[in-house]
């Protein structure tokens, strides 16, 4: 069989299953299983696939079909020019993140702190762009931690990186000018409509606090000010129907200049404020 045969009938595979974009996917996906960048597929295309490379290509499709997230499958995102380790025991690094980094990286910062971590990504991307930094990086989640040190060690900033396992500010000591957090904002009546790989891939404590999609929020919004530099900066990710409420409990907080900042589509993003001082 001819990897063309191959991706061709992969791609009807995944169409049948419902996946969006089969044809991107089975490219990404056929390059992986060959072992190749996916700039050089066209050349190989007309080759025929070894055995092994077929049972892994097709192995992968199989749970492509299942709506397994790509990144799971392929164990890595791309995210702000970087490369990341992800696996189901963490939140699949989205696009939109990027929006609060950019707003991190418009003023200066020396020490910074990146809640409910994840895979790492806030508190790598700001620290490898900010090589004078220092932070600290938190999680409840063990394996999430571990996930996140080896993407730490990956991108060099482990040495200036204090990764902690904490529910929010429980662990933490220590005053920041930048508190960075993707907190989980879904509420528990939208967790059913949710695309399947998200809802039946991805942790649930990273997605919903199975209440109202403010918990996380009024847990931050309640100690915050504890490790805040004066003039200090607060941005959480934000679901785009949140803006008047979290606005509301950071004003209710003490804190000053909140702004909501959207992402490339239009859509509310991200919240930043600050401390008074």
């Amino acid at each position: 069989m001819s990897a063309r045969t191959a991706f061709a009938d992969a791609v009807a595979r995944l169409r049948a299953a419902g996946v969006e974009g089969p044809e991107r996917d089975c490219r990404l996906l056929l390059a992986e299983a060959l072992g190749i960048a996916p700039d050089r597929l066209i050349l190989q295309m007309r080759e025929p696939i070894s055995t092994h490379a077929r049972a892994r290509f097709e192995a992968m499709v199989a749970a492509r079909a299942a709506r397994q997230p790509l990144s799971q499958i392929v164990g890595r995102r791309l995210f702000f020019g970087r490369c990341f380790r992800v696996t189901p025991d963490v939140l699949d690094p989205r696009p939109e993140t990027e929006t609060l980094v950019a707003q991190a990286l418009a003023m200066p910062f020396t020490r910074m702190l990146d809640l409910g971590t994840g895979t790492g990504i806030l508190a790598i991307t700001l620290l490898s762009e900010r090589q004078d930094a220092r932070g600290m990086a938190v999680d409840i989640s063990p394996a999430a931690l571990e996930i996140a040190r080896d993407n730490a060690a990956s991108h060099r900033v482990l040495p200036r990186l204090n990764i902690v396992q904490s529910d929010w500010f429980e662990a933490v000591e220590g005053q920041f000018d930048l508190i960075v957090s993707n907190p989980p904002y879904i509420a528990a009546t939208e967790m059913l409509g949710l695309a399947p790989e998200v809802r039946d891939h991805e942790p649930p404590i990273a997605l919903t606090d199975h209440g109202d999609g403010l918990g996380a929020y009024r847990a931050i919004a309640a100690r915050v000010l504890a490790f805040l530099c004066p003039g200090g900066r607060l941005i959480v990710e934000i679901g785009h129907t949140q803006e008047a409420a979290i606005s509301q409990l950071m004003r209710e907080a003490g804190l000053i200049d909140i702004t909501c900042i959207a992402d490339l589509d239009g859509r509310d993003r991200a919240i930043c404020a600050k401390a008074p001082g």
